[in-house]
């Protein structure tokens, strides 16, 4: 009770720093807009969120009511132009710092949380001070309360998060465009510098064989010879080309067995440990797979490194992947490693890449790929009520009585007019009754059958699409 009074006493502490600021807000905004000071208008939008997050903090320590931020995700910074330029609206500018503003600005300015904030910061001060008596004399149910109260103002709101799932979605379609553009642009110049050329060498090499095999039939065989090698190195350099575009192991073999594959060809001493009970997708496995050779590549010849070791796990339905090589460390995506490339490939997943890599090493590399795998294969999901479970087996045992005896074999007795009534209850009714009661017998055992169907399926629709067959038709 002691520590509710307290949390009571802070709360209502906290009207002496928003009644200030609530003044100084005011003299901000008019000078912002009535004045033209625009500057003004990014730090008052970020003090007030930083009052508003403290107040989502305690409310969530106190009241175990989580209240999401409704925030919208930030702007991308400025993306130089060919030129060199970069452009806001109409205008260009040579340095970042005019277009990074004015993006911030309209990021602030048009987030419908800025102003619910800002209506909040008004009128908290007043309902505490309402809610003063419940929460002197209830102060667990008055905290609750005034729990509600904030999340219904600072809370995200389902138009705030399907703005902010569009706008991570918008994210993630860019930098996957940026990678499949890159990887274009790398095939296409393996393609031109080495493949092609080599073909039109071979293809000059036929051409002088034409003209010496009468004249000097030792000469055209000397240069067929050439042309038999550099076929065949033209075709070992496609292959490794197309092993760049998707590996063939990868797509025959799996994650586990491309990733020892990788290890093998290595320069280094690899150590591959993989717990990976079912094969992920293949976009997935496209982008682990890349990320541990490239990973594996900068240990080689950046790191200076002689061993490493790859771990590929599973927690739940998130892929987990850690490389650790014994380099040199000092490993930094801003110098072009191959770290920023496969932070994007891991981007397009909602994937996070973790890096420690002091200076003298070691290098550990942790990749996570959140819910990427089917959520039934992690074994964490509930499991269905017992009386849904006892439905379901009691459908299963009692489904087959009106569809077969009592509906389709009673049906076969009426048509070839068999006098053996027996047990089948239509053929003891009235004649006019007798078709009605077999149709409606062989549709309540359908009914019956179906829902023994949709009763798992639809409390976990993922496992019975992954697991379900015709001849199985629920999941285990």
């Amino acid at each position: 009770m002691l520590r509710r009074f307290g949390n009571v006493v802070t709360l209502l502490a906290l009207v002496l720093v928003q009644v200030p600021m609530i003044a100084l807000t005011a003299v901000m905004l008019l000078l912002a807009f009535a004045l033209g000071m625009v500057f003004l208008f990014p730090p008052q939008v970020m003090m007030v969120r930083e009052l508003a997050e403290l107040n989502r903090r305690l409310v969530r320590d106190w009241t175990g009511i989580d209240i999401e931020p409704p925030y919208l995700p930030p702007p991308l910074p400025p993306v130089p132009q060919a030129d060199g330029m970069y452009r806001s609206e109409r205008t260009l500018y040579r340095t970042p710092r005019v277009p990074a503003w004015n993006n911030r600005w309209k990021w602030l300015v048009s987030d419908p949380a800025t102003w619910r904030d800002e209506v909040w910061l008004l009128f908290d001060p007043l309902v505490k001070v309402v809610l003063l008596p419940v929460l002197v004399l209830f102060p667990g149910p008055g905290l609750r309360l005034y729990g509600r109260w904030s999340r219904w103002l600072l809370g995200a709101t389902a138009a705030g998060r399907l703005a902010g799932q569009v706008s991570h979605l918008r994210r993630t379609r860019n930098l996957a465009a940026d990678s499949q553009a890159a990887e274009m642009r790398r095939i296409e110049r393996d393609l031109h510098d080495g493949t092609q050329a080599r073909l039109v060498a071979i293809g000059m090499t036929l051409g002088a064989v034409e003209q010496l095999v009468e004249t000097d039939p030792g000469a055209a065989k000397a240069l067929l010879a050439k042309a038999r090698d550099a076929s065949s190195e033209t075709l070992t350099e496609l292959r490794r080309v197309i092993r760049g575009i998707h590996p063939p192991v990868l797509a025959e073999r799996g994650l586990a067995d491309a990733v020892r594959a990788l290890a093998m060809d290595s320069p280094l001493h690899v150590t591959v440990d993989v717990d990976l009970p079912h094969r992920p997708e293949a976009p997935v496995e496209a982008a682990v797979y890349f990320a541990v050779s490239e990973l594996l590549s900068n240990a080689a010849r950046h790191g200076d490194a002689d061993t490493a070791i790859v771990d590929i796990s599973t927690d739940g339905a998130d892929l987990r992947v850690t490389v650790t090589d014994d380099g040199l460390g000092g490993a930094d995506p801003a110098r072009g490693s191959g770290l920023a490339g496969i932070e994007r490939r891991l981007a397009a997943f909602d994937g996070l890449l973790a890096l420690h890599s002091p200076p003298g090493g070691p290098t550990i590399v942790i990749m996570k790929l959140p819910k990427v795998l089917p959520d039934h294969w992690a074994g964490n999901l509930p499991r269905m009520p017992r009386w849904k479970s006892v439905t379901v087996m009691l459908l299963w045992a009692t489904a087959w009585c009106p569809t077969f005896p009592q509906g389709l074999v009673a049906a076969v007795f009426k048509i070839f007019g068999v006098e053996e009534k027996t047990w089948f209850l239509a053929l003891h009714l009235p004649e006019p009754w007798q078709w009605p009661v077999i149709l409606g017998m062989v549709s309540l055992g359908v009914i019956m059958h179906v829902m023994a169907i949709r009763i798992p399926a639809a409390h976990d629709r993922g496992c019975f699409m992954a697991e379900a067959q015709p001849g199985k038709p629920w999941c285990p």
